[in-house]
């Protein structure tokens, strides 16, 4: 596997509170331009593989093994950031791709991360910048304070994690090799990319090691340190084509 991609540096205190008191907070510049370079080309390849299309945010959890991705994945650095901020021991629980298609590619509903898979603990999602990221190529925008909420029920007469229509909205602009760090019940979403260039991220959410997690609505929980996070995390031996069905 490829050296640690992440810069080896501490959290300073108005980081540490920033991401207590706000449910989020950027860290500047974690990659170089080298390693942002690499990841990105290792990204598209994927996505040119797998086909983008037109997408608000195509995701796949599949990489090769020794390649950029897999680096940036499994970063040591990365999980300590994790575990500082979470103040406690970080494991892997999901990582995947976050690309938006180019020309429109369409806004991502407003929504917590545990609205998805439950966790009854800390959870936390180190979103990397591989690309510019402004309001124009749909750069996420986050809603300051939501984390104190706990996890929001669903709306009636929408799928399980959207239907928030949240009045405040704090865009997030960021450079290539920035990382935002946002709390698993932080609400948060993206606008549509009206750029000519995909909008290339990547996320990896890690959970505390002694969390518990449920996917059927609590009526079985498993634990990170002892079941492991239930997703398939490690590398693949090549990346899954999905299988063209007619009319599609």
């Amino acid at each position: 596997m490829n050296d640690d991609p992440i810069s080896s540096r501490a959290l300073t205190p108005a980081e540490r509170e920033s991401y207590k008191t706000y449910g989020y907070v950027l860290l500047k510049g974690l990659l170089s331009p080298e390693q942002v370079a690499a990841t990105r080309d290792d990204v598209m390849a994927i996505m040119n593989q797998i086909g983008l299309g037109m997408t608000a945010l195509k995701q796949t959890s599949e990489y090769l093994a020794d390649s950029p991705v897999e680096a940036l994945v499994n970063s040591p650095h990365l999980q300590a950031i994790a575990s500082a901020l979470m103040e406690g021991e970080a494991r892997l629980y999901l990582p995947f791709s976050a690309v938006k298609s180019a020309g429109g590619g369409g806004a991502f509903h407003f929504h917590q991360d545990n609205q998805y898979t439950k966790f009854d603990g800390p959870g936390i999602n180190l979103w990397v910048a591989l690309v510019p990221m402004t309001q124009e190529s749909g750069c996420l925008a986050m809603v300051p304070y939501s984390h104190y909420l706990g996890t929001l029920h669903p709306v009636a007469g929408t799928n399980h994690n959207s239907g928030l229509e949240p009045a405040v909205r704090v865009p997030v602009p960021m450079e290539p090799g920035d990382v935002v760090a946002f709390s698993r019940l932080t609400v948060h979403g993206s606008g549509k990319n009206l750029t000519d260039k995909a909008r290339v991220a990547y996320a990896i959410q890690y959970a505390r090691h002694d969390v518990r997690y449920t996917r059927d609505l609590g009526q079985t929980w498993k634990t990170i340190a002892d079941d492991g996070p239930g997703w398939r995390t490690g590398p693949v031996e090549a990346i899954t084509i999905p299988e063209k069905r007619d009319g599609h």
